[in-house]
This record gives C-alpha cells, structure tokens and sequence, in this order.
C-alpha cells in the first residue's frame, strides 16, 4: 500500500511538535509552525494542479485557501494544526481505502506463479503462464492450483475460502473441473490443464478486481460534483462573516471546518468497503456503478440450467441407434464436451471418467450459443447439442420425435449426438433444483424484489414444470440468445432489472440488463466477463446477500455523507457567529473526518442480523445427502414397478412387486425410523417451539402406512395372476408412496440445509 500520505503527516506533525517544545524553552515558535504550514500547502498544491489538469475534482482548493490564509494572517499555529488535521485526514482516508480493499487486494496477491508439469515422465517447475490445454501437471499439497484443469486423480480436496469465502473444504471427484486459485487441501493430486494461466478462472477473477478498483460509483462521482459545488457556499459565508465582522480570522475559522471531508472521503470508504466485503463472501460486484444499481433493483430474471438447478445434470439414459453402442455415444460427447464450460457438459464428461472411458482431446471445436458444440474426435466429425444442431438441416425422423415425446413426458432434457453427418443417439438427462434455490427466492421477495420470471432456452413444458414449482411470477420459455436480450430490454423498461445465469448463452442477456449477474464458479468465461456482479460460490442464496450487502453499503455512503456535512454545516455557522476560532475548528472538523470514515468503515462488518450461527454442521448435511443418495435405487426400483404394473403380463410381476418390498422393509423403512428416533428429538431443540418436527414425524407415519399395505397386498398375492383391482391399488400405493418419499427426502434437505448454513 502506497503510505505518501502517512509520511507527510509524521513530518507536519513532527514540525508541530517542534513548534511546541520551542515554545516549552522561550524559544521562536514561527519557523517550524510555517514550515509544517509551506510543507502542506507545497504537497496539496501540486495534487490539486494534477487533479484540475485532468479535469478531476479540485476540492482541495479549501484547504489550500485555508493554509495560505493563516498565513497571511500571522496564525502560525492555526496554520500548523490546520496542516496537520489535512495531513491526517489524508492518513486517515489512505487507511481506510486500504482496509476497504483488503479483500480485493487478497484476491490479487494469491495469483499462481508457478506449476508442475509431467516432461517425459519427470516433473519440471515452469512459469503459471508456460501451461497449455492438454497438459498434465502435478499440484502438491498447499500449493494454489495454477490453470482451470479436469482432476485426473480419484477425489481431491481444495479450500475454496479465499475465492468463494467457502470455509470447509470442497471435495472433488476424478472427472471434476477444478477452477484455478484452489489450494489443495490434500495429498498430491493430477491435473489435465483445461485453459492457459491467463484464460484460466483466477486471471479472470483479478481483472474483475483490478476493474472494481479502479472504477468510481455514481454516488461518488455526484458526491465531487457536490463538493466542488459546495466551495462557493463555503466562500461566501467565510465573505459574508468578515464583511459582518470585520474580522479576517473569522473568515478564516469558516474555512477550517468547511472542508467537504465527508463528502469525498466517506463515500468513495463505503462503496469500497462494501465492495470488499462482498468479496470475502464469494459475490464480486465489478464496481461502484454495478453496487448502485444491484441496490436498487426491483426485477430479477433467472436462466434455468446451472442457475436454478445444480446445473450437473444426471445422466439418467442413453438411447442409440443402430450401429452405436451406449458407451460409445457418451465418450464422443464427452470426449468434445471436455472444452465446454456448460454445466450440461460437464456433467457428461465427469459421468464418462466415472465410467473409466477413455477421452480423447478434440480439435476444432465450435460452441454455437444456445444450440451446443460441433469439433473433431478421432477423425469424426462430432455434434453433441440440440436436435437441430445434431440433424443439420435434415427433417426429424419418427425415431427422433418419439424420443422428443418421451423426454417431455418425463420433464428431462436430452443432449442430441451426431457422428459424420448422422443421427448416433440421444443422452437423456435430468437436473434437480438446488437445495438453495427455494430459500433465495423467498428472501428476494421478503427485501422487497417486486417480479421475478424464469426465462430460459428449455423447452415450455420443461421450463414451466421447474418454474411452478418454485412459484415465480412468470415463466418465458424457448427463448433464444436473439430473443433473451430482446426480452431483458423489456423487462428493463419496466423498472431496474437483473439477469441471473452462468452460460455462454446467458452472455448477451447478462449484458443487456441493468445488472448482469452470473454463477461463476466454474469458471470466469463469457458470462462472467459480461456481468456486473459475480457470484464466485456455487449457491444462489449469496444472491440476496449480495442485494442486502449493496444495499446497506448505500444506505451507510449516504448516511455518512447527510451526517458529515450537517455538522460541517452547523459548525460554519457557529464559526460565522464567533464562536469556534480556528485552532478549535480544526480540531473539530478532524473528529467529524474520523467519526464519518468510521461510520463508512461499517459496511466491512457484517450486520448484526447476519451474525448467526448455524447450529448444525455443514459435515451433517452432506452425510443426510449421501444417506438419500444411498436410497435412491430404492426409488428409482419404486419408479420402474409402478411403470411395469401398466405393461407387464401379470403373471410377470410377481417377484419384481415381492423384490421392492424386500427393498423398503430392508432399506427405506429402518432409515425414517432411525430419524425418527434419533434425529427428530435433537432437532426440535435447535428449531424450538410445540411440537417443530410435527409435520415432517406426520410424513413419517403416512410412508410407514404406506410401505405397511404395499407388504400386505404383495403377501396376499398367490399363485393366481392378481386381478384388476389388486393391480389397481398397487399402482396407486407405489405412486403415493414414490410421491411422498421424493417430497419427504426434499423437505429434510432444505430443512437441515437451511439450519447448517453459516451466513
């Protein structure tokens, strides 16, 4: 940190100082009380002449008058303290902007510098900026991972905390991307280099900083032009109190206090501030301008994929045709979708390294936005993307279409594949809401948010089954990138609107909103080179935190401002009238200096309602995931015999409805009773009240029912195939039970991820 400033004060006030101890030993005082007074107005005026030839704000020009005024009216010690009041305060402002950038200057400060790359079997140290795609590297443990690369190793673990203000560990498995400026947290790991240093997440994240740094807010920007407004007002009442009084001096008190200190300190602090505390939590608002507007926004608009769901699509069937094999059709895909930065994409590729298929590196890969990708595999010309994408030009065939209606059926998505010009396949996936989205809908409209819509690129039936249940405000789907951005500028005229996603797609729409918001934690691509604000942590509720925290950096800017210069302004008029001399005034208008920065320094701390802890582990949450998860056979067997009730022969049903009661008598039913009788009671002491976990033991007892009649009817089926009506109920009690159990495993998610989040 630059401390010109800081030097200068210590000098000022070792010449007051000195001033001080002549006067102790009968000594002159003037020499060093002028000196101190010559040295400042020698420094303020070089900086103000610098400000005017770049056509900055010159309020200094109050301070330079004040200085020289005391000079001239043989006030040496007025002069000296005056100095040394603008010399502090400039220590003061150069301390505090420092702090306020703590964060950010973090953030710059952890670049990687260096990698470890496999050379013919050996490991060499090479520059961060010597990788290139393709290359295998070695990050040791602590070391900061250099470049974005896919994790070669089984499972590693990185503390995301200094990007994404995530305190625990992140765990990673073979196949995941891994984004540059992670520590690994464990043991050696490997890497394949995705992106070079420079295209890489990190690099992208320090030019965001490096712009949020150096960009003014409007706020602050109006905050000059009203402090150089305010030097003829000051000059006026500083003219009209010595023409009154006949007194220079009082003039010159007038002065002294009337600097706009709060004005161009206080606002640039708290701007700043707030900037840097949103940093420490994993949102990268790009600048004061982008604050300003995320405070006052009163629309949001949210793409789907990887902004409301996890964006890590499930793989959940694969459907060829003739002359592909399953395995096949996945490796092409993920073998070109491995340069993609799509959420869709990924997914597929960590899907195909779980499956141990062997990737090959693609060559002249096309992203189409909104459609997919096109490149070379192996000799092969390859798209994976939409249907037309895949067809190229070409009418669908029934194979194509039918696959078309059984996706919508089912509310999944597909991802199309062609090789050489022909129809290979479809990879059937389905997403799932994040555990957050729900909650940060919620808090959105509690602060006030006035719509909220879905505008996504999905088709209508998919998007409108996601959207009802989270309850927006409207839904607008199959929109293109050309129909996104027309439909964010109208939404724009409606009133300030944001626009939430984290594909390249989501890119132009980002931009033409008045706050581009972007998911960006895989990675700093165009999305997030487009936004205005970066959400660095994968959860949507650092959304609303990031409204609350612009917000409240405003409301403290304004508050300093409003309160500093009604104190300037009450204190000229006690000086006006006589009363504050200006050895007094400088003293005075340095507490108001320091009161104002402190109270702008507030937004660095978090507000007291968000100062809670949570009261179950993050730990616990996943270990609930992974038990659901672990079941999730068991539903999706539920899933498959109700379907076969519907087409089976009934004489060949028999031993798969005998199958799935062996599954929830074995596995469903000992996991509700075990939280039951164990979790249940220690939460209703950490969510309080009669009876809190009432609702969800009541969800208990109806699957305990449930999985009660199921057993019953499969023990009396006998060797005569099942009639119509036993065929009948065990439909329904498969479905209600299937139902029930989904909404059950989500409603526990939600609930326990809500009480361990740490704010």
């Amino acid at each position: 940190m630059n401390k010109r400033h800081t030097a200068i004060a210590i000098a000022v006030a070792l010449l007051l100082a000195g001033g001080g101890l002549a006067a102790l030993f009968g000594l002159p005082t003037a020499p060093a009380w002028i000196a101190a007074t010559a040295l400042m107005l020698i420094v303020a005026g070089a900086d103000c002449l610098s400000a005017l030839l770049q056509k900055r704000a010159g309020v200094d020009l109050l301070a330079l008058l004040t200085m020289a005024g005391a000079l001239a009216l043989e006030q040496y010690l007025a002069g000296a303290v005056i100095a040394f009041m603008f010399a502090s305060g400039r220590a003061l402002e150069e301390y505090a902007s420092g702090r306020a950038q703590s964060e950010l200057a973090a953030l710059i400060s952890r670049s990687p510098r260096t990698a470890h790359r496999y050379e013919n079997d050996a490991i060499e140290e090479v520059a961060a900026d010597a990788v290139g795609a393709g290359d295998r590297l070695l990050v040791k443990p602590g070391e900061v991972v250099p470049v974005d690369g896919l994790l070669l190793s089984d499972a590693g673990h990185f503390d995301e905390s200094a990007v994404t203000g995530e305190s625990q560990p992140q765990r990673r498995l073979r196949g995941d991307q891994v984004a540059s400026g992670v520590v690994n947290a464990g043991g050696p790991l490997e890497l394949q280099a995705l992106k070079t240093a420079n295209e890489s997440t990190y690099a992208g994240i320090v030019r965001m900083v490096e712009e949020a740094q150096a960009v003014k807010a409007p706020f602050t920007r109006m905050a000059d032009r009203y402090a150089l407004l305010f030097i003829p007002v000051a000059l006026g009442v500083a003219g009209i109190a010595w023409l009154a009084s006949g007194d220079p001096v009082r003039a010159l008190a007038v002065l002294v206090v009337a600097t706009p200190c709060p004005l161009i300190l206080a606002a640039p602090v708290a701007i700043i501030a707030t900037i840097s505390r949103a940093a420490g939590r994993g949102i990268l608002i790009k600048n004061g301008a982008a604050l300003e507007q995320l405070a006052a926004v009163q629309n949001f608009l949210f793409d789907k994929t990887g902004t409301l769901t996890v964006g890590r699509s499930q793989l959940t069937g694969i459907e060829v045709t003739a002359g592909m094999t399953p395995d096949e059709l996945l490796r092409l895909a993920a073998s070109l979708d491995q340069v993609s930065q799509h959420a869709t994409a990924q997914s597929l590729v960590a899907e195909a390294r779980r499956r141990n298929l062997d990737l090959s590196l693609p060559h002249q890969v096309q992203e189409l936005p909104g459609e997919g990708l096109r490149g070379q595999v192996d000799g092969h010309a390859v798209a994976v993307g939409s249907l037309a994408l895949a067809l190229n030009g070409a009418p669908a065939d029934e194979w194509a279409r039918a696959q078309l209606r059984h996706m919508a059926l089912r509310g999944r998505s597909g991802a199309f594949v062609s090789v050489d010009q022909r129809l290979a396949g479809v990879l059937q996936l389905a997403d799932e809401i994040r555990l957050e989205t729900p909650r940060a809908l919620r808090e959105l409209h509690r602060a006030g948010i006035r719509r909220t819509a879905m505008l996504s690129g999905d088709r209508r039936d998919v998007a409108e089954t996601v959207a009802t249940a989270l309850g927006f405000d409207a839904v607008l789907a199959e929109r293109t990138p050309k129909d996104k951005v027309a439909t964010v500028r109208e939404e724009c005229r409606r009133g300030t609107t944001a626009m939430v996603g984290d594909g390249i797609n989501d890119a132009p729409a980002l931009a033409a909103a008045n706050v581009g918001i972007a998911m960006g934690a895989r990675g700093a691509g165009a999305s997030s080179e487009a936004a205005d604000v970066v959400l660095l942590v994968d959860r949507l509720d650092r959304l609303p935190e990031g409204l609350a925290l612009a917000r409240r950096g405003r409301r403290i800017a304004v508050q300093s401002v409003v309160a500093g210069m009604a104190l300037s302004g009450i204190a000229m008029l006690v000086a006006a009238f006589g009363y504050l001399p200006p050895v007094a005034g400088a003293l005075l208008q340095e507490v108001i200096d320091v009161a104002v920065i402190l109270n702008a320094l507030r937004a660095l701390r978090p507000d007291y309602h968000q100062r809670l802890e949570a009261p179950l582990p993050p730990e616990f949450v996943e270990e609930l995931r992974d038990q659901h998860q672990s079941l999730q056979p068991v539903i999706d067997r539920l899933e498959t015999a109700a379907s076969a009730l519907n087409a089976e022969p009934p004489n060949d049903i028999r031993k798969e409805l005998e199958a799935v009661a062996t599954l929830i008598r074995e596995q469903l039913l000992p996991h509700e009773r075990e939280d039951e009788e164990q979790l249940y009671p220690k939460l209703a002491d950490v969510v309080r009240g009669f009876d809190p976990m009432g609702t969800m033991s009541h969800t208990h007892r109806e699957i305990f029912r449930l999985a009660r009649r199921y057993e019953q009817l499969t023990t009396e089926l006998n060797a005569d195939p099942p009639s119509e009506l036993q065929l009948q109920e065990l439909r329904q009690l498969l479905f209600s039970l299937l139902a029930i159990v989904r909404l059950h495993f989500a409603q526990e998610e939600e609930l326990y991820f809500t009480l361990s989040d740490t704010r």
